[in-house]
């Protein structure tokens, strides 16, 4: 069983989240660790633990970022991290794969599903054995205590339910 974690130097993760319902605001979480143990090539018998620090949150606007951060969201003073846990991979295709697992958001859990595309596996110029992986998902953040919600006067919703997961991942393979 190989031990890898996450680059993240090289690794990104974002969500999407529809303002308005006709423009998507994009954020990131800037803080973040991940750990992967696998004995497969392809990666299909991999056990992933991911967990994300609320206050890293970026929307590249100060003000919405703190509205994230409070209890109409993430409550990051009393919840200060994300995690996620995988319970089982689907091999879908050469490089394709479901992740199933587990996501907890607030001391809320629900599983979620991640289509995930398998980049390769390279060693780079020091010698590391790094894989890539492409990840996405969505999820309803209503599910995990985000509650807040506003519509306009004119009866626009003004954020979505929906939210969009994207994952650009980096693993790094342990010594």
């Amino acid at each position: 069983m190989a031990l890898y974690n996450i680059d993240p130097m090289h690794s990104e993760i974002t969500f999407k989240v529809k303002h308005l319902m006709i423009t998507t605001v994009t954020g990131v979480f800037k803080k973040f660790t991940a750990q992967m143990e696998s004995s497969a090539a392809d990666f299909s018998d991999a056990k992933i633990e991911f967990e994300a620090d609320v206050n890293s949150i970026s929307t590249n606007n100060e003000q919405r970022d703190g509205h994230l951060k409070s209890d109409d969201f993430f409550n990051a003073e009393k919840f200060p991290t994300m995690r996620f846990v995988s319970t089982d991979i689907t091999k879908k295709g050469e490089d394709e794969l479901l992740v199933n697992g587990n996501l907890t958001i607030r001391d809320l859990t629900h599983p979620i599903t991640l289509q995930t595309r398998y980049a390769g596996t390279v060693t780079d110029p020091y010698g590391q054995t790094k894989a890539g992986f492409e990840l996405q998902g969505k999820l309803n953040r209503k599910d995990f205590g985000l509650q807040w919600s506003a519509t306009t006067e004119a009866g626009n919703i003004v954020v979505s339910d929906e939210v969009r997961l994207h994952l650009d991942i980096q693993m790094v393979k342990a010594a």
